[in-house]
């Protein structure tokens, strides 16, 4: 079995002249997987690589449902599902749902396709992250799908990881829109994580005073 590391590695720094040189030295790297599950052309797409990720195309890998939601392929996520609509609530081979990637890198398109086509919009990661379509939104600030999620019901005080919640996350990530999206929708914004951090204290410790000044002023008229 050849050793996938640097393949990784170089991936991960974005080293296209190392991809490229280890890919003509052994060209069923192309199809390499890494230990957490995800295939070299799915971990391009999450580390932003896309010449890495055309690379790969060109090398030989095939696109799967879940690089296709990742990558913001409609045409290829509905080669996948539409014959096999039970595919809509699959999981990616790291444990995330098709749908939660389609939200994390902000397709709403597919992400809208998707819940059309049976996804459950709920579904959480089974590889232990705890991962939902919310989450994975705001972790990634895509501003447009929160409020797309939370029209739709997601629970803006889902609890996941070490006791975040989407509030706890985008006051973290100092994402004042997104902030007044959740607390719009009921995000309680005294909830704190398991280490007794509340969002106030994140965002006053990572540097984001709007934010902070936004949760101060909450606070004081609550």
């Amino acid at each position: 079995m050849p050793d996938t590391k640097p393949l990784f590695e170089a991936i991960r720094s974005g080293d296209l002249v190392q991809v490229r040189s280890l890919l003509d030295a052994d060209p069923a790297l192309a199809s390499a997987c890494h230990e957490s599950g995800a295939s070299a052309l799915l971990f391009s797409i999450y580390t932003g690589r896309r010449e890495i990720r055309d690379l790969l195309l060109a090398s030989g890998a095939t696109m799967d449902l879940y690089e296709a939601a990742s990558a913001g392929d409609l045409d290829r996520v509905k080669h996948f599902v539409e014959p096999s609509p039970p595919l809509a609530n699959s999981y990616s081979p790291d444990g995330f749902p098709v749908f939660t990637l389609a939200c994390f890198f902000g397709h709403l398109e597919i992400a809208r396709f998707l819940a059309e086509k049976g996804a459950d919009i709920h579904a959480a990661a089974s590889n232990g992250t705890g991962y939902n379509a919310l989450t994975a939104a705001v972790t990634a600030g895509r501003t447009e799908a929160v409020q797309w999620l939370l029209e739709r019901g997601l629970d803006p005080n889902y609890r996941y990881g070490p006791g975040y919640t989407p509030l706890l996350s985008a006051a973290s990530n100092g994402q004042l829109e997104i902030l007044k999206l959740l607390l719009a929708r009921g995000a309680d914004p005294h909830a704190t994580a398991n280490d007794g951090k509340s969002a106030l204290a994140l965002a006053t410790e990572r540097n984001h005073p709007q934010v902070a000044d936004l949760l101060r002023a909450r606070s004081a008229s609550a």
